[in-house]
Order: C-alpha cells, then structure tokens, then sequence
C-alpha cells in the first residue's frame, strides 16, 4: 500500500510542479502545454475577429468565458487532480506483470521519427473517432456528452468544453493505443498533441474552412458544425465524428455535410435541461436524472 500512496504523491507533485514550470517558461518552449494552449487559442480566436464565417455571432459569443474555463479546468486542473490515480493503475497492471511491451502489435523502432509519428497520430485519432462513436451510441456514456453539444454558439473554446467524465473514457483507450506500438518514445508525442489541438480549436472555430481536396483527409469547421446540428439525419446518433481526421467518417460512412452556409441550429432535443453553471454541468450525469 505504501508503494501506491508513494507513486500517487510523485506523480500528483510532478504533475503539479511542471504545470507551474511551464506557467514561468521553465520547460523547453516545445512541451509547454500550458502556453501553447493558450498561444494556439489567441490565434484562432484571431482569426474568428477578422474572418468571421457567422458575422453576427459577437466576438464574445455565449458561454465564451465559462467554454474559456473548461478549457484550464480539463487541460491542467483535473490532469493534476486525476495524474496520481493513473500512475496508480499503471503499478497495479505491473505488478500482474502487464506492461508497455505486453499489448504490441506494431513495432515502430525500426521506422524513421516521422514514420513513428506519424503512425502514432493515425491511431491515436482512430481511438479517439471510436471512443467519440461510442459517447453517441451509448445512453450511460451520452449523458456526459451531453455537456459538449450544449453548446449554443460555436467558438473555438467549445473545443475543450466536455465532462471530466469523457477523460475517464478517452485515456485507457489512448493508452491502449499506445502499448500497441512498441518502439515509439512518448517524448516526440508532443507534436502531435499540438497539432491536434491546432486542429480541434479550428473545427469548432467561427471560420470557414474546407481544406479544399484535403477534406477527405482533415476534419473542418464546415463538416464539423453539422456533427453538432441539432436536427440528424433519420435514425442517426451523429454524424462527423472525426477528431482531427476526416478520413474514418469517409470510411465507415458517417459523414454528412449536405450545405456549407453554417446557418444552422445546435445543440440536441431535450438540451434546454443542461444546467447553465461550471459546477452543476461537471456534476451532471452523475445522478439518474437526465434530459
């Protein structure tokens, strides 16, 4: 027990004291998550200023500051409260004698850095596409989805808006997908993230982007908004499900973007029943009630 509760204080205190280096720029300027966030936002926020797709939505459009929040809270303040927990689960697959070897399907040692990168980030994103089909297939797990798609009004920030909950369904999977590749090292993923973040805030920014014929490769602002219409397609849970690729929604056959005027309703029947405060949508889902 003294070996968890130890791994548990390291791993929240290291956690804690790299996000408060990288507050004060003492981390290389490559990993720094906690300014690169927030460089990538001000950037896409940019751009939403001075190419607007739905010019009367304002600059600060409706729930800009609490989407900004969920932004801080998910990235960093439940990443430290949560770091401990999976150091802990980590030890105890270790001690069943599972560990990063023991999953492998893919041995990346032999591939270029950005051959291993660049397998890192296609399986990566195809997890994330089908842990993001299962948050719409499942009632239990839909209900906590439910805090992104109340949003009312696309920004940037809404990128990051979505229950703590959804991290507990999106990590063990990213980390399933990450112990089948033997021979990546963990240290390059930093491009990727970023990348993908960059991708993620422009999806869901105030901009008209389609990538022209690259559309069928990266997900965009365009097919993007109808993943978060409020009116689907006849027996459809979603549509557009893709993460920062398109491709898997051109494969499996769920895409749908049937105009491009970004004049559209969101949200989803029932969502009038979302609470309005931080505190009660982070708490929501957790009882039997639902919309």
């Amino acid at each position: 027990m003294e070996k968890y509760l130890q791994a548990f204080s390291n791993a929240f205190m290291g956690t804690v004291n790299w996000t408060g280096k990288s507050i004060v720029f003492d981390v290389p300027w490559y990993s720094n998550y906690f300014w690169g966030l927030i460089i990538i936002s001000l950037i896409v926020w940019g751009m939403e200023i001075l190419f607007p797709w739905r010019k009367e939505q304002s600059i600060f459009r409706k729930d800009f500051w609490l989407d900004g929040f969920y932004m801080f809270f998910n990235f960093f303040l439940f990443a430290i409260a949560i770091s401990g927990f999976y150091k802990v689960i980590g030890l105890l697959f270790n001690d069943f004698g599972i560990d990063k070897s023991s999953l492998t399907l893919l041995n990346l040692s032999e591939l270029p850095n950005w051959g291993q990168l660049l397998v890192f980030f296609l399986v990566l994103d195809f997890v994330q596409w089908f842990t993001h089909v299962l948050l719409h297939t499942y009632p239990v797990l839909w209900k906590f989805h439910q805090i992104h798609h109340s949003v009312k009004e696309m920004g940037f920030a809404a990128h990051l808006r979505y229950h703590w909950m959804e991290n507990i369904f999106y990590k063990p999977l990213k980390t399933f997908g990450v112990m089948i590749l033997g021979g990546f090292e963990p240290g390059q993923a930093f491009m990727v993230h970023f990348f993908a973040i960059t991708i993620g805030h422009l999806n869901h920014a105030n901009i008209k982007i389609t990538w022209g014929p690259l559309k069928y490769l990266l997900n965009n602002p365009v097919m993007h908004l109808y993943h978060h219409a409020y009116k689907l397609p006849k027996g459809k849970n979603g549509v557009n499900y893709g993460i920062s690729l398109s491709l898997w929604d051109y494969i499996f056959k769920t895409n749908y973007i049937p105009e491009d005027s970004g004049k559209l309703q969101l949200g989803f029947e029932g969502d009038e029943k979302i609470p309005n405060s931080f505190l009660k949508q982070i708490t929501y889902g957790l009882s039997k009630h639902r919309p």
